[in-house]
């Protein structure tokens, strides 16, 4: 199953932003799951300290407005948390997996709790009424998810 996967960050208007390099770990008609080591800028964002070497737990998909990463520590591999994205549906190829960032964010920490994050970039997106609709409705999508302790919030403390 493992075979190199290059993901490709784009903003709202499709233009890439970032580009790395992750592994499949399975596939499903309509999911990707990947491993990626983060490699961005290190720092501590007041939720989570970003480091190079964390492992990352990819979940991209083409018929939801969201991906999910979860992060472990890069020592110790404890999970540190899950960031969501929230994005236009995924585009999923078999070496590659591209998706359109809405700038909205969800975190959620080991033991569960929820942040909304850059509510301030997405309102001042130029973005349809459908598109800003549909975004919020992945929020309230993932924190159903978080509540059912869904995959990958299964792990929750």
């Amino acid at each position: 199953m493992a075979n190199s996967i290059t993901v490709y960050k784009l903003d709202h208007q499709g233009r890439e932003t970032w580009r790395y390099s992750g592994t499949a770990l399975a596939r499903g008609e309509t999911w990707l799951r990947l491993e990626a080591f983060f490699n961005g800028l290190e720092g501590d964002a007041g939720y989570i300290i970003w480091q190079h070497g964390d492992r990352f737990v990819e979940y991209f998909y083409t018929d939801r407005w969201y991906n999910i990463f979860e992060i472990h520590h890069a020592t110790t591999d404890v999970i540190k948390g899950w960031y969501c994205n929230i994005t236009y549906p995924a585009t999923i190829t078999a070496d590659s997996v591209s998706w359109r960032d809405l700038a909205l964010d969800v975190w959620i920490s080991p033991v569960g709790e929820v942040r909304l994050l850059d509510e301030d970039e997405f309102a001042d997106l130029p973005i349809e009424v459908e598109t800003r609709s549909r975004a919020l409705a992945a929020v309230d999508e993932l924190q159903s998810q978080i509540a059912r302790r869904e995959e990958p919030f299964d792990k929750l403390r």
